[in-house]
């Protein structure tokens, strides 16, 4: 098996202790890889420090041409890259609807692409005989990247381009279960950027406690649970530092009662892509009660016909749920809400496979209340609940206390919109649901996090803001 290399420093770094690393289409390891212990991490935000001063001082020109060497590097490998997120995630080349290892390479080099086009403009606030006051954008320092595993590499992107491209430097820590796309990929900008600028540190919790809470760090940027952006906040509150935390979402979607039937094949997209293994998807449908019954078997019926298989198979349109852990949790939240008496219109059980292989499932007669629509899935399960009343059902809608993104559905764009401004979310669709572009913020409400990402929002994130008074006479 291939052992995968940190990188400190511009250099790989070998370790003894090494974890395995799963394919969860077979359920066996595929790769090993280093694992770092409190020295490496140490040693990863020392050399992000020495590396700080030059690559802030570094015009951002420079700093953008250099970032977009790395998107070229990473289209150039796009094959390669694709095979590890395939391997290491589970997810289908191709995908549901586009919707895999191919677009999520190929967004990570987009968004890289699109970032090195922001600026740090110097604002003047005034300009008179008495005073000119500027305020200038300045970067922090160290930056921790702690990542998710449903969308490695694209999500890592998202963390580190405008950090870099602001004049920080950054410590990654990726997920244990997925960290090679993301291996590969800083491999490819130590080819280019300077040393020090970018690191890699691998290995559990305790690993990314150790980076989290080092006093040399100046942010952390987190994506993932709820629970652990609570603990990742409570360890930086002892030195203050900047937080960006994209967290749990269990984001709600209104079909009205024009809602459109030719846009169930993308409605069951927005559900189930990924397995639902994404933040942003669909995770809550209510359908009024007029049109339940087509909704729910039309979605069932498109269930039924999905290819759920190896994701190397060019045929498969969802792979498999991405880790055991997952894997059990998805099938005791499916047996809760079996035995709640919730009806099983598609799927229901796991697959007799090998692999964490769990078919799309949709469920009706459920309610608010029921785990199933409480609790954020992140798997292949979708209730759909009935609604008669709209005010109620957004009142119900906006009662979770996740707040990340949410949807209207109907044929009345305009009506739909002042409806969607009612959702207590960070992002609202109509028609659509979990788009993300790299121009316009995401991030949450309530539970959902604190920050926003993407464009010149986001990239302020990462920046600290200094006034400069100049008086024009002495």
């Amino acid at each position: 098996m291939q052992q995968y290399a940190l990188q400190i420093n511009g250099k790989p770094v070998m370790t003894e202790q090494t974890f395995d690393v799963i394919d969860p289409a077979l359920g066996k390891p595929f790769a090993a890889c280093s694992k770092a212990d409190a020295a490496l991490v140490n040693k990863a935000v020392a050399a992000a420090s020495e590396a700080f001063p030059a690559w802030r001082n570094t015009p951002l020109t420079e700093r953008a041409a250099l970032l977009n060497k790395l998107a070229d590097a990473m289209e150039a490998n796009m094959p390669a890259l694709m095979e590890l997120v395939t391997r290491e995630v589970g997810k289908p080349m191709g995908g549901l609807n586009g919707i895999g290892s191919g677009m999520e390479v190929g967004g990570a080099i987009a968004w890289t692409r699109y970032t090195t086009s922001l600026q740090l403009p110097v604002d003047v606030l005034q300009d008179d005989d008495a005073m000119r006051v500027e305020v200038h954008r300045k970067p922090l320092g160290v930056i921790a990247s702690v990542t998710p595993w449903n969308w490695p590499l694209m999500i890592g992107i998202w963390h580190i381009m405008p950090a870099l491209l602001a004049g920080n430097t950054v410590v990654m820590k990726p997920s244990e279960f997925t960290p090679l796309s993301t291996i590969k990929m800083v491999e490819l900008a130590n080819e280019i950027l300077p040393a020090g600028v970018l690191n890699l540190v691998a290995g559990d919790g305790e690993t990314g406690s150790v980076l989290t809470t080092h006093k040399d760090v100046a942010k952390i940027v987190f994506t993932g649970s709820t629970a652990t952006g609570k603990k990742i906040m409570e360890g930086a509150s002892a030195s203050l530092k900047r937080l960006t935390l994209e967290l749990g979402g269990n984001d709600a979607g209104i079909l009205l009662p024009d809602f459109d039937m030719a846009l169930l094949p993308k409605l069951f997209t927005t559900c189930f892509h990924n397995n639902g293994q994404t933040c942003a998807c669909l995770k809550r449908l209510y359908v009024h009660s007029s049109i339940y019954d087509e909704v729910a078997n039309g979605l069932a019926a498109i269930a039924r016909d999905t290819i759920v298989g190896n994701g190397l198979n060019e045929a498969s349109q969802l792979g498999p749920v991405q880790n055991k852990m997952q894997f059990d949790k998805v099938i005791d939240l499916a047996a809760a809400t079996k035995a709640q008496g919730a009806t099983i219109l598609s799927g229901g059980e796991p697959l007799d496979t090998e692999g964490y292989f769990f078919p799309p499932t949709v469920y009706a007669n459920v309610k608010d209340g029921d785990r199933i629509v409480d609790e954020e899935q992140f798997g292949p399960l979708l209730p759909v609940i009935s609604y008669d009343d709209i005010d109620e059902v957004i009142s119900r809608a906006n009662q979770n206390e996740n707040g990340l993104g949410g949807s209207v559905w109907s044929a009345d764009i305009g009506k739909a919109a002042e409806l969607a401004k009612q959702l207590e979310t960070g992002t609202v669709w109509i028609n659509e649901h979990g788009a993300v572009q790299p121009n316009a913020p995401f991030g949450g409400v309530k539970q959902s996090g604190l920050g926003v990402e993407f464009g010149d929002y986001g990239l302020d994130e990462y920046v600290s803001l200094q006034t400069l008074m100049i008086p024009k006479a002495s």
